[in-house]
């Protein structure tokens, strides 16, 4: 599915890439995912720059919309590090090469390997995080963020029934965690570490970085990948 690399690339932090070939994203959109044009249209037709600080305040800002998948599943458990290795197991079986920059559970690179591999095996794979997309669409939506419709596009790719309104109820009871109040009560009670023990370039980088930034943070509430919702 080629248009699973082009909503990853409207979903990943923007960059001079995309503004460049906005004539190519916009045609293959049309082709592939005409109801996502109007978003587009008015994504890359906004200055980058505006777009790239949108970004930051929308999937920077507290835990509830990362873009890390298992942040909604896994949080900082042991299980995390088990999944995240299983899933660099598909991504080295399918030729996806990986950087120390990137973690895998990383939505833009998710949706990168599901579209490298057959139409079957990309929607077995939407629908095995349509709950994390739906919950993080749900979010965006009531927070008025525009991009909440790729996410409903790709659970309709997925086939499920869920949208982001699947989550309205759950969201419209969360307390918010991209608030100054939150962020500030982060602040005051993060303990600053200059040197980490064992660290190196690579291995220590991303993941730690996340994890130090968002260990006293306020706990989103996660979806119930149990409930009902699914074909």
């Amino acid at each position: 599915m080629q248009i699973l690399k082009i909503i990853a690339l409207l979903i990943e932090y923007p960059d001079d890439a995309l503004w460049e070939s906005r004539d190519e994203a916009l045609s293959l959109i049309a082709q592939d995912a005409p109801v996502l044009l109007p978003f587009a249209r008015q994504h890359l037709g906004a200055p980058l720059l505006d777009k790239q600080a949108e970004w930051c305040e929308v999937f920077e800002r507290g835990r509830a919309t990362s873009l890390l998948l298992f942040e909604h599943v896994h949080a900082e458990s042991r299980d995390r590090g088990q999944a995240m290795v299983d899933l660099m197991g598909q991504y080295e079986k399918a030729g996806l090469q990986l950087d120390c920059r990137e973690l895998p559970d990383y939505l833009p690179l998710y949706l990168e390997y599901l579209s490298i591999v057959t139409d079957d095996e990309a929607r077995e794979g939407l629908q095995n995080v349509a709950p994390i997309l739906a919950l993080i669409g749900g979010r965006l939506k009531q927070r008025g963020v525009a991009h909440y419709q790729l996410f409903d596009a790709l659970l309709s790719l997925a086939g499920s029934r869920l949208t982001s309104d699947s989550v309205a109820k759950q969201v419209s009871g969360e307390k918010r965690d991209d608030t100054r109040q939150a962020l500030d009560a982060v602040w005051e009670e993060e303990q600053v570490k200059f040197i980490e023990d064992n660290a190196t370039s690579c291995d220590s980088s991303p993941m730690q970085q996340y994890q130090r930034r968002f260990s006293q943070d306020v706990a989103p509430q996660y979806v119930d990948v149990s409930a009902g919702g699914q074909k």
